[in-house]
């Protein structure tokens, strides 16, 4: 049994450039607004104080630093990220199909329909078309994705390109040929940096985090009482399921409890397949899945699910003495 002051671990996903301190008071917030929601006000000050726990936000990004990491407006996308972001884009909606069925909303489906004819006509015309071109047609289908439920008002600060050149962060991240293969292990340096095996640890990930988090928790020496995933695109298909290492996917032995959380709104994730599709652990552990319904703009953010009195509880419950 691991003793001493616990550890709270927030791993970002996809995104910009972060500001480490901004971020982690942004997410502590978020923490502390959801805790105020399930009734746990007492713990609020403990919780932003530092007396509950030691909180570290594990900012990788400054290591997708090349030109277009970032996901500005200006950035452009490496030709060999096109075929990663294709099979991305079409288990996306392979699983928002599902989510949005004619029968439910016509509209919806439409929108879908539409991105599908669009990405389906940017792959088989990718031989014939100049250097470039595939990975503009494919902006146009992260556009169209943008007029969904929950996406539409976000497009207003966020575009088709900004959101392509954000989902590539996720093939970068699984390459692992050659050079490539050093960001990935760089990233899992960044966020296991400065973690005591010897002590009690929460993990908090989101988006890419959870990817990055699953494999970094294999490789982790410590116990982890609890680890949450939020947004997490771990379950969609082959494109990414596929690519984990360790394969075939499997809870990490050293978790005691995983909690999933998904938004229906979220662009990022499909449906809840965790507990079908990664297996548990050799103890038994496997992800308990749970839907929150965020409010407002670009449910695909961290502090938006941590807000949810269901997801702060378990978080704060796991830090206590």
């Amino acid at each position: 049994m691991r003793t001493g002051k616990p550890q709270l671990l927030f791993v970002h996903g996809i995104g910009g450039l972060r500001d480490e301190d901004a971020d982690r008071r942004a997410w502590l917030e978020a923490l502390a607004a959801g805790a105020r929601e399930a009734q746990l006000a007492d713990e609020i000050s403990a919780l932003t104080q530092g007396w509950l726990a030691d909180v570290t936000f594990a900012d990788y990004s400054g290591l997708f630093g090349r030109r277009g990491a970032q996901g500005g407006p200006a950035g452009e996308l490496d030709e060999e990220e096109v075929p990663f972001l294709a099979e991305l884009l079409d288990a996306m909606l392979e699983e928002l199909a599902e989510q949005f069925p004619a029968e439910t909303g016509p509209q919806d489906a439409r929108v879908i329909r539409d991105a599908r004819f669009q990405l389906d006509a940017a792959v088989e015309g990718r031989q014939a078309q100049g250097p470039g071109e595939t990975g503009r047609r494919l902006v146009g289908v992260t556009t169209t994705m943008l007029r969904l439920p929950g996406l539409r008002q976000a497009a207003q600060w966020m575009n088709g390109r900004a959101v392509l050149l954000q989902l590539a962060q996720v093939g970068r991240y699984l390459e692992r040929r050659g050079k490539k293969a050093s960001l990935g292990a760089a990233v899992r340096a960044r966020v296991l940096d400065g973690l005591d095996p010897e002590r009690p640890l929460v993990v908090v990930s989101h988006s890419l985090g959870t990817v990055v988090a699953y494999e970094a928790l294999h490789e982790y020496e410590g116990e982890v009482s609890l680890w949450v995933t939020l947004g997490s695109p771990l379950a969609l298909g082959a494109v990414v399921l596929d690519r984990l290492v360790p394969s075939p996917a499997r809870c990490p032995e050293n978790v005691a409890s995983w909690l999933n959380y998904w938004d229906r709104d979220d662009i990022v994730v499909g449906r809840p397949r965790l507990a079908d599709w990664i297996r548990p652990s050799d103890s038994g552990v496997k992800a308990v899945t749970a839907r929150v319904d965020s409010r407002g703009l670009w449910t695909h953010t961290a502090t938006k699910y941590l807000e949810h009195g269901s997801v702060a509880r378990p978080v704060i419950e796991a830090l206590r003495p």
